[in-house]
């Protein structure tokens, strides 16, 4: 285990881990503890991808607490004096480095732990299991949260669903019925269309003072593509707005 190759996520996890082991009055800190420490992320890549697969992490985070329960306890002056790393989770450990190693990364990352803890022959690995987690399967997962990259730096998962964090896909609001009806706007809307249509010089710009209905041309759009009230060339496609107030949101520099 080498810590300066581990993503500051992985590192903070195993923090956390060691922090739920000395207070359950644990020697050892186990794989178990690590997994529920990854699960409380808050907007972590471990839930995001078991949602992905149809899991409930509250649910696998409640049977991860039974089993932690069934650990034994120590008491006493000096009982937790030095905390040890379970052979167990040093075991998923050296398998996250294997899942690095294959998939070309510098770094072991929370996603490298989630895979090897799917093989972990313990409790742990069980749990996964028993929700229908599978390598094939979280595999196929990370290619959709990460897509083609690599982990180079100790930040990785801040890269990730970047246009999930910082973007309002507008298709997938109409598909959902949480955009009002565009009216008067047809003209509009046709001419975007036309100029999104051509093979070049086909990028539209909206301009107009605040408040004139820039916004809802684009809403009236996706609405459109979701009803396949569009040519064949802009059926199935995505509208995302860009949220400038989260991209921007505490940095130093706008």
């Amino acid at each position: 285990m080498r810590y300066d190759k581990m993503t500051v996520k992985v590192q903070e996890a195993l923090h956390s881990a060691q922090g739920e082991a000395d207070s359950r009055h644990h020697q050892q800190i186990d794989a178990l503890h690590l997994l529920a420490a990854l699960l409380k992320q808050e907007e972590g890549v471990v839930p995001a991808i078991l949602k992905k697969l149809g899991a409930d992490p509250p649910r696998l985070a409640r049977e991860l607490e039974t089993e932690l329960d069934r650990l034994p306890q120590v008491s006493g002056p000096g009982a937790l004096g030095q905390m040890a790393i379970a052979p167990r989770l040093a075991a998923l450990f050296e398998r996250a480095q294997h899942e690095a190693d294959n998939l070309k990364d510098e770094y072991v990352s929370v996603e490298h732990l989630l895979l090897a803890a799917v093989e972990h022959d313990g409790a742990a690995g069980r749990i996964l299991k028993k929700a229908g987690v599978t390598t094939d399967r979280v595999l196929a997962a990370m290619v959709e949260v990460r897509g083609s990259q690599r982990v180079t730096d100790q930040n990785p998962e801040d890269k990730y669903q970047a246009l999930t964090r910082y973007a309002r896909d507008l298709t997938d609001l109409a598909r959902r019925g949480k955009l009002d009806p565009v009216i008067g706007r047809d003209e509009e809307i046709r001419r975007v269309i036309q100029i999104l249509s051509r093979r070049t010089k086909n990028n539209p710009a909206l301009v107009g003072d605040t408040g004139v209905g820039k916004t809802a041309i684009a809403e009236g759009l996706a609405q459109r593509i979701v009803n396949g009230d569009v040519p064949e060339g802009l059926k199935h496609k995505r509208i995302v707005a860009l949220d400038m107030g989260a991209l921007v949101a505490g940095a130093k520099y706008r």
